[in-house]
């Protein structure tokens, strides 16, 4: 097994295309790339993103996941970033966030296309000078992670529309893997 929730069977496909598709995210594997993947919900993505951590150079270190959508604006960012004691409201404590737990390993962004506007710019600092602050600090912290991320909206058409920075799209985009519908790969 690859860990705890991810086995060599979850990663092998009976679809010529989907099997074509893991070829080459198992080779971007082996690289320090950033990687963005796509597809609809229930396509696998975090699979995917759990199986190309354990073929990596960073398999030794940790793979965190950090749920977009799940939490508040404020929330995520202290989630992310952490947050030092009294930035706000029932912070009685410093907490180092998501980010330096992944220090080291993966960081593994799902649904991306929802990260609120105000928290891409301080990924994009993040992802160019592998420096970040907690909420309500001022002292930079470095994180030698590398980011994975999954979206099933399209992050062109964010760009277009404003609501996603087109630097940050850039940085994600370095290499993107689009997972077919499961009804494209009814065999899987």
């Amino acid at each position: 097994r690859l860990g705890t929730d991810v086995s060599e069977d979850d990663l092998t496909s009976r679809s010529p295309a989907m099997q074509k598709l893991l070829d080459v995210a198992f080779k971007a594997a082996e690289s320090e790339a950033i990687i963005l993947l796509l597809g609809e919900s229930g396509t696998g993505k975090s699979v995917l993103a759990r199986g190309l951590h354990h073929r990596s150079p960073r398999r030794g270190g940790a793979f965190v996941t950090v749920s977009c959508p799940s939490l508040s604006r404020e929330l995520l960012e202290s989630d992310l970033f952490g947050h030092v004691k009294g930035a706000f409201t029932g912070a009685h404590a410093d907490t180092q966030g998501k980010v330096a737990a992944a220090d080291g390993g993966t960081l593994f962004l799902d649904e991306i296309g929802e990260l609120p506007f105000e928290i891409q710019a301080k990924l994009l600092r993040l992802l160019q000078e592998r420096e970040y602050e907690r909420v309500g600090g001022t002292q930079p912290h470095r994180a030698n992670v590398r980011v994975i991320s999954a979206t099933n909206h399209d992050l062109a058409r964010a760009v277009a529309e404003g609501k996603f920075r087109e630097d940050l799209f850039y940085r994600l985009n370095v290499i993107s893997l689009r997972l077919p519908p499961m009804l494209a790969r009814m065999d899987d």
